[in-house]
């Protein structure tokens, strides 16, 4: 069993920065791939980005490319959002997530995962 914890999310303008923490508990942690996903109001729940749980690899989607960085700390049970040039597109409350294994190549998908976080609230102001 793995709860996630989400934090960082708030109130900033267009073009700014914001760092989301997912903290984790257990002591298995670095077993486990992580993704962050968002949902904003009358949408449905998508990818974001996703590292693995022994190289480290990490995925985007197309529409943070280049904007948002994941990380891990295993020591630390906490995984990281960096999300920079933030638009008021990026509005949505962001949930991390997590699973033991995962299909190759399916890291966008919610299916893949055991766990997920309550989420917190970013927006965007322009």
């Amino acid at each position: 069993q793995v709860q996630l914890v989400e934090s960082g999310g708030g109130l900033v303008q267009a073009g700014g920065s914001l760092r989301l923490s997912c903290a984790a508990s257990g002591r298995t942690f670095s077993s486990y791939n992580m993704a962050w996903f968002r949902q904003a109001p009358g949408k449905e729940r998508e990818f974001v980005a996703a590292i693995t749980k022994i190289s480290g690899n990490t995925y985007y989607a197309d529409s943070v490319k280049g904007r948002f960085t994941i990380s891990r700390d295993n020591a630390e049970n906490t995984v990281y959002l960096q999300m920079n040039s933030l638009k008021p597109e990026d509005t949505a409350v962001y949930c991390c997530a997590a699973a033991r294994l995962i299909l190759s190549g399916s890291y966008y998908s919610t299916d893949q995962y055991d766990y997920w976080g309550q989420g917190t609230q970013v927006t965007v102001s322009s």
